[in-house]
């Protein structure tokens, strides 16, 4: 006599795993999950600074193996609420109303009231510098790192996603839709040639996201691929180089860490050591946005002891729905495998339409949607 046995409950991560591998016609073997399908295949470059418009130059990016995973800091019980549809709090945060959304059509504005962070600079971790304050270690230990990451717990220790959004403070319309239409645990990174960066961060920081600052770094094909006039150069002399990076950070406050913007020339250059080490001094962290060579940058960074976590994919190499969905899906896989996964991507209309509407749906599938922060943070076994 056969028996009838009930049916058990279907697993949203495994199904996202299905998912994967039906998108991309692979096996549960394949390299899309377990290997390094990235290694062989181009990424669009958006340029910081260019005469003309449109992306310029392929670069290609590769996965590393990832490290064990730790939960991060609790979300303070005191944390500041910021309805940002009032005016007056609004002014008094610091942020510039004509970067404000208008509601199209009479439409409330998106997330009308958010945690937001602490307000920049924070007593104690800056000092003075020669083109603006300047990041610093508190004389208390308490670091840039620490004090503007995003607060974040998973107690469920469920599998992580961390997403950051670069590109940011060149468009009006763009850098606005970044901050209203993501959840606030993306992280946001701003090219510091933008104007008036530190009215975009405080913005920013008030919608709950933390931020990064964007250095430029000499890719292979400079100059003709042009990264502006404070790009570090792997064979610049030391003290223009220092020059530079200072005018870099004292472009705006309220960042726990930079990123690069290309830099493969760069970052295996003796001139990565130096710039690396006086950032790691600052009490900040570094992140690869996924271009170029995540090796050479995870060397210099493990040199230079700053903690530092590599774009795993640039989810939109090519912007287009079905490449980006599945670039998506590929880090729900790589979080399940792994225990996090982190990817990157540019402010394209597209890229923010498409990780919003993703990340929205997250939780349901059993995931944790992380700070870029926290994902340093596990994958450097510090609190730092």
């Amino acid at each position: 006599m056969s028996v009838m046995r009930a049916a058990r409950p279907v697993n949203p991560m495994l199904v996202s795993l299905a998912a994967l591998l039906a998108l991309s016609g692979l096996t549960i073997g394949s390299i899309a999950v377990f290997g390094n399908p990235q290694a062989a295949s181009p990424t669009i470059v958006q340029p910081l600074f260019r005469k003309a418009p449109g992306p310029v130059g392929l670069k290609k990016g590769g996965v590393e193996e990832e490290i064990q995973i730790t939960d991060s800091e609790p979300i303070p019980a005191d944390a500041e609420i910021l309805d940002l549809s009032n005016p007056q709090a609004m002014a008094e945060y610091g942020v510039d109303r004509s970067m404000e959304v208008e509601a199209a059509h009479g439409a409330e504005p998106q997330h009308a009231a958010r945690k937001a962070l602490a307000k920049a600079p924070i007593a104690g971790v800056f000092q003075p510098g020669p083109n603006g304050p300047l990041p610093m270690i508190a004389a208390d230990g308490r670091t840039p790192m620490q004090v503007y990451s995003r607060p974040f717990a998973n107690p469920g220790n469920k599998p992580m996603i961390a997403l950051m959004v670069g590109g940011l403070g060149l468009n009006v319309q763009t850098t606005n839709a970044a901050i209203d239409k993501l959840p606030p645990e993306v992280t946001l990174s701003f090219v510091p040639y933008a104007k008036d960066l530190q009215n975009w961060v405080n913005r920013a920081r008030a919608a709950g996201h933390e931020v990064m600052l964007e250095i430029p770094m000499e890719p292979f094909d400079y100059p003709d691929n042009d990264t502006g006039p404070q790009t570090l150069l792997a064979f610049g002399k030391a003290e223009e180089n220092a020059q530079k990076l200072n005018w870099l950070m004292g472009r705006a406050q309220g960042y726990f860490g930079v990123v690069n913007y290309q830099g493969a020339k760069f970052a295996a250059s003796p001139a990565a050591n130096p710039v690396l080490t006086a950032l790691s001094g600052r009490g900040l962290a570094f992140v690869q946005d996924g271009s170029g060579s995540k090796s050479a940058f995870a060397t210099a960074a493990r040199s230079a002891q700053i903690p530092f976590a590599g774009a795993d994919r640039v989810i939109d190499a090519q912007p287009a729905d079905a490449s980006i969905d599945q670039q998506l899906l590929t880090l729900e896989a790589l979080a399940l495998q792994n225990g996090s996964s982190f990817g990157a991507g540019f402010a394209y209309p597209l890229t923010v339409e498409k990780a919003a509407a993703w990340a929205d749906g997250l939780a349901a599938k059993g995931y944790a949607l992380a700070p870029a922060s926290a994902i340093v943070k596990a994958r450097n076994g510090t609190r730092h």
